[in-house]
């Protein structure tokens, strides 16, 4: 197919599917705004969100002080829209890690078959024995805590997945005629596998990826939470929510807001994944 037809494909079909699933078009909606107040964050936040007022500790929210201020008198508001742009790249630093070292895996080990899938698929198997939370947290306690390194641990502790997703899917398109005429013609093994393979794995790992980076910011949270993930002053949606349950009785809006924007981000982008899992599956008649 020409690259002029999978473009008129991929709008024609892919987002008509796509756009009639709504639940799915509400979770791109929210995705896309994060990304805005992500990026446009130093812009657009109303106060700097590292300034300490002692005239305004533990303000509940107002007109000047949208979602209220914590127990050094920051702006909430603005830590959570800088906080987003932490969460965002820690989901897509942690998960293009993961996807990288996964597809190249389970290329090899669905094309070449035999010994070379039988040691790496057992490599997985190894790797998936490890619990990845304690794995982390061991990770990190030996580690000064950085946000460098969790996005490295997540993404090095969350390929497995994507390798088996994409052995399975190479082993049923290795035998494919297009794939036999490549081979038949004395394509190499490297053209057969990226010009002909590759491209059409991508649509599952597409789906595996978005419900990566909501997982990963969900991990980046929960570490944060504990205090070893991204630390303060640097403002993330863990560590503000962490910070307000010491005064969850009192300043509810410290736990409620953080806590909020966690579940929303998270379930936007599971929607968005089975979404565009839906749209990509030729069995549905839409």
């Amino acid at each position: 197919m020409s690259n002029k037809g999978q473009t008129s494909y991929f709008y024609d079909v892919i987002w008509s599917r796509f756009r009639v699933n709504r639940f799915a078009l509400a979770g791109a909606v929210v995705v896309i705004l994060m990304f805005m107040v992500a990026l446009l964050a130093p812009l657009i936040s109303p106060h700097d969100p590292a300034a300490i007022d002692a005239y305004h500790i533990l303000l509940p929210p107002s007109l000047d002080h949208w979602m209220g201020t914590d127990d050094l008198g920051r702006d909430v508001l603005s830590r959570m829209m800088h906080g987003a742009g932490i969460s965002l790249m820690v989901g897509f630093v942690a998960i293009g890690i993961a996807i990288v070292i996964g597809t190249v895996v389970g290329l090899l080990a669905g094309y070449y078959s035999g010994w070379a899938d039988a040691v790496l698929m057992r490599f997985v198997d190894i790797m998936l024995c490890f619990p990845t939370l304690f794995l982390i947290l061991a990770v990190i306690a030996l580690l000064e805590p950085s946000i460098w390194y969790i996005m490295i641990i997540i993404g090095l502790t969350g390929w497995m997945g994507v390798a088996r997703l994409v052995r399975a899917e190479v082993l049923s398109i290795r035998e494919r005629d297009y794939v036999l005429a490549a081979r038949s013609i004395g394509a190499s093994d490297l053209r057969i596998i990226f010009r002909h393979i590759l491209p059409n794995v991508m649509g599952p790992v597409l789906v595996s990826a978005t419900l990566g980076v909501a997982g990963a910011i969900l991990t980046e949270s929960a570490l944060s939470f504990l205090g070893i993930g991204v630390q303060p002053p640097t403002p993330s949606w863990g560590n503000i929510l962490s910070a307000g349950k010491e005064f969850i009785e009192f300043a509810w809006w410290l736990s409620l807001f953080p806590g909020l924007a966690i579940m929303v981000t998270v379930l936007s982008y599971y929607l968005v994944g089975e979404g565009i899992r839906d749209a990509l599956d030729p069995r549905l008649n839409r």
